[in-house]
């Protein structure tokens, strides 16, 4: 068994910004919380897991990429080559020890290599073997990927490894299982594995691939152009194979009587974790934040304390980073940061919003309005639709969202960044609204 110095555990740091004051009959506390990891490279969840550890390589881990094999991936017929050629790049992107398999997903779920309900290890003759597989993936029938998550999940658990994650690839709508079907698939998958989901096209349901890999703590993005493939599964994968450490989560502990209005992530993306929390022991509840590497997230606590009096101070929450083990234990990641409430007549100290809070509250606010203002597009209420696209345009503008406010360019004419002044294209292209739908919850951080 190898020796497992402090040097192998990735070091986690917690920082919270806040305004404390807190004027006289108020009591809802806000604070951003930065949660660094560093130092990683050679790391696994050694000290949890000594075992799941491969000196020199990190940690172990398996990777299951689901592939769109339904029929539509036939038009054009460039679209299937794009995937196969895709794949194949994601498995030379494959470290050496990892386990992996690849899986054709139509209305069934098949396993295309390496078969017989097992995974495969990545050296140079099992990628070879697996990219001479991905010839014999050919496009027919329809789409059920509640099944294709199902099987993955079978096969990723078949190995004794650290990190589970998933690639999923679809070009189409979702249409040969019910929504209560995919819905199940995803809620019995959550917290077993991570998986990032890719709509190639124009032909899918944004909402849908979103919906994925918000459930499996995922990234979500559109490939509208088939030849982009190859370079994105490459960067995926690379990202996977940085993951050092799974199944973190941000311990809450409050006091009594406090109540917790939400936890989201807010950077890089917005994501809302209030409905995901388990129950820790008293007052406290865990939060997944998933996988990590070598990164930094932000996340937004709102507390609701009870109203104190003038020059009172208190301890509104506590925040920590632990890894819930499998016997019911945690493993504690030693970092820790501190929400306080303080009551003050000091009108200055007690109005002046938090720069972090400030701005993080207009980029969640800046991912609703374009979602809303999206679907008000589809469904025919141009006013409504301007209104919403125009308050993206203000907030995007004013917190430097260039990304963001280059998406929306392409969907509004901008009068007027400043006031939000917009008109609507009489002509969309649709890969750029979905684009813009797919990419609304993408921020900017706050400079520091």
């Amino acid at each position: 068994m190898a020796n497992f110095s402090k040097s192998n555990v990735p070091q986690f740091s917690v920082d919270v910004y806040q305004n404390e004051y807190l004027p006289e009959g108020a009591g809802e506390v806000n604070a951003i919380v930065t949660v660094t990891a560093t130092g990683g490279g050679t790391i696994g969840s050694a000290v949890a897991a000594p075992h799941l550890y491969s000196p020199g390589q990190g940690p172990s881990a398996a990777v299951a990429v689901m592939v769109d094999c339904s029929g539509s991936m036939d038009y054009p017929p460039t679209k299937m080559r794009n995937a196969r050629d895709a794949t194949a790049a994601a498995i030379d992107t494959l470290r050496d020890g990892v386990h992996f398999a690849v899986i054709g997903g139509t209305h069934v779920a098949k396993e295309v290599y390496p078969g017989g309900g097992r995974v495969a290890v990545a050296d140079a003759a099992t990628r070879e073997q697996a990219k001479q597989a991905l010839r014999s993936l050919s496009a027919g029938g329809g789409t059920a990927i509640g099944t294709w998550l199902k099987l993955a999940d079978r096969l990723l658990s078949s190995a004794d490894v650290a990190i589970r994650h998933g690639i999923l690839l679809t070009d189409g709508r979702n249409e040969h299982e019910s929504p209560q079907d995919l819905k199940a698939a995803l809620e019995a998958c959550a917290g077993r594995f991570t998986c990032d989901a890719r709509g190639v096209g124009t032909d899918w349901e944004v909402k849908e691939v979103t919906g994925i890999a918000s459930a499996l703590l995922g990234t979500a993005d559109i490939v509208a152009d088939p030849a982009g493939l190859a370079a994105d599964f490459t960067r995926m994968m690379e990202t996977a194979m940085g993951k050092e450490v799974a199944d973190v989560s941000l311990r809450l502990w409050t006091p009594v009587d406090t109540t917790v209005k939400f936890v989201k992530q807010v950077a890089p993306t917005v994501e809302d974790l209030t409905g995901r929390r388990t129950e820790a022991g008293p007052r406290a509840g865990d939060y997944p934040l998933g996988s990590w590497g070598d990164e930094s997230r932000d996340y937004h606590v709102c507390v609701e304390v009870p109203v104190a009096n003038i020059g009172q101070e208190m301890l509104a929450g506590r925040i920590s980073l632990v890894i819930p083990q499998p016997d019911g234990s945690v493993q504690n990641l030693g970092a820790q940061g501190l929400v306080r409430a303080v009551w003050t007549d000091d009108m200055v100290a007690s109005t002046s919003i938090n720069p972090q809070v400030a701005h993080y509250t207009g980029q969640a606010e800046l991912a609703q309005v374009i979602q809303q203002g999206l679907d008000l597009r589809k469904s025919g209420d141009m006013d409504g639709a301007t209104a919403k696209l125009g308050r993206a345009v203000q907030l995007a503008s004013a917190s430097g969202n260039a990304d963001t406010a280059k998406l929306l360019a392409k969907v509004v004419d901008v009068v007027d960044a400043a006031t939000g002044t917009v008109r609507l294209k009489a002509k969309v292209a649709e890969a750029d609204e979905m684009t813009l739908e797919t990419r609304s919850t993408k921020t900017v951080r706050v400079k520091k």
